[in-house]
């Protein structure tokens, strides 16, 4: 199917797609026009730009005081254009932004299943249908998370063409403006993707450390760069990590650090809000330390169990290069540190693949195992709506899910079709 294609007003759908874009964008606008601001993240990236257009300091100097902006300094100079048109610009081009990698996520994600049908308008249209939830996060709070997942995609479709300097380029762009894309340099090398991995490598260089210097001076950068490295990465402790202590040990956040944590060692899953009392889930009780070490193993069973599952480069198929990558989309969500509710945005691709599979695989055991593992993630998903107890998801309730969707793209790759299938090529195209 084409991959690129313009919103067509005689399909329903896309009629659908472009209603659903204007009323998430009058979410942002309607209440700093006629109300009292829009609130959420959108004024703090206003004040990142004005701060690179008027030189001011985008950290604090002093080693105990608060982060207010959380990202690299290549974010805001990325913020400072825009915001130089006031906040409406400002707020108005986020939203078109977030449109836009919407529109491409669902594009990109249905061509790059694998499955080599074209699917229905139905078929292509579900993937975004049951993420709204997310894609709505995205509009009201402001965050990048979508926009990233369109560049990863966008970066793989590269990939898989043989443009490795362009797709590490876009891999490197991802983890420049929020760090945890950079998971996905060690699949780069150990599926031995040289070029794209030295690409990435070559581009986080260049966009962290060269390109702010003009506007901000090399030194001022390498100084902003080294105090949000010590303040963001090497910022971390038994009380939290990452200068939003509260949120990230607390039932908000859905990494695996952090559900790890909460299950080995009393840590407090209500400290978000000081007026509620404290509430404990763990089922043991071990120090820090220990609980890291505990971390490092569930990552590494988690990394070798992909390893173990992931075919020889001899066998990969458009199918399963489809699977694996869905895998690890999955995988860097947990991964990062903080995985919030809109984080989870980033399943798209690896449901897109699983619905193509519940519809257009020619196996009806297939069919099933898809059909079921949408199914129960979707529900377990839907543990996050405010009528259930918060401790689901201080238990992981999106960990569950997303798990749930691991097993079944990793039983696709473990039973893939019968070799006289026409899709199952070893090609590595789409």
């Amino acid at each position: 199917m084409p991959v690129l294609r313009w919103p067509s007003f005689r399909r329903p759908l896309d009629v659908l797609f472009l209603v659903a874009c204007i009323l998430l964008t009058a979410d942002v606008l309607v209440p700093e026009i006629w109300g009292h601001g829009k609130t959420k993240d959108y004024p703090l990236w206003y004040w990142a730009g004005q701060q690179i257009l008027h030189g001011g300091d985008l950290y604090p100097h002093g080693p105990n005081d608060g982060f207010a902006f959380l990202y690299p300094p290549l974010s805001a100079i990325l913020l400072a254009l825009p915001s130089a048109f006031g906040k409406l610009p400002l707020y108005l081009g986020l939203c078109l932004l977030n449109a836009a990698a919407w529109w491409m996520t669902a594009q990109l994600s249905n061509a790059m299943t694998g499955s080599g049908k074209t699917p229905d308008p139905w078929l292509e249209a579900l993937p975004g249908l049951v993420t709204i939830p997310f894609v709505f996060d995205m509009f009201d709070l402001g965050q990048p998370n979508l926009v990233l997942l369109a560049m990863m995609l966008f970066g793989f479709w590269c990939l898989w063409r043989g443009r490795g300097w362009l797709s590490g380029g876009m891999f490197a762009l991802a983890a420049a403006i929020k760090v945890f894309p950079v998971a996905v340099l060690p699949y780069l090398l150990w599926r031995r993707h040289w070029t794209s991995a030295i690409s990435m490598v070559a581009f986080l260089g260049v966009l962290l450390f060269l390109a702010p210097a003009p506007i901000r001076g090399f030194d001022r950068n390498v100084s902003e760069l080294t105090t949000w490295y010590r303040g963001m990465i090497g910022s971390n402790s038994e009380h939290g990590f990452g200068q939003r202590d509260a949120q990230n040990w607390s039932w908000v956040n859905q990494s695996i650090i952090a559900v790890t944590h909460r299950l080995v060692r009393p840590v407090n899953y209500n400290q978000i809000d000081p007026a509620k009392p404290a509430q404990y889930m763990n089922v043991a009780n071990v120090d820090y330390r220990t609980a890291n070490w505990i971390v490092l193993a569930v990552f590494a069973a988690i990394g070798l169990g992909f390893i173990a599952i992931i075919p020889a480069r001899a066998n990969m198929t458009q199918r399963s290069i489809a699977e694996e990558v869905g895998i690890l989309f999955c995988l860097m969500t947990l991964a990062s540190p903080l995985a919030r509710q809109y984080y989870f945005v980033w399943l798209f691709f690896p449901i897109t693949v699983l619905f193509h599979r519940a519809a257009l695989d020619g196996r009806p055991k297939a069919r099933a195992i898809s059909r079921l593992a949408l199914g129960a993630s979707f529900a377990l998903m839907a543990l996050s709506l405010p009528v259930f107890p918060k401790i689901l998801q201080a238990a992981g309730n999106n960990i569950a899910a997303t798990f749930v969707m691991v097993a079944a793209l990793a039983w696709h790759i473990l039973n893939p079709p019968p070799a006289r299938d026409p899709h199952s090529t070893a090609q590595p195209r789409i």
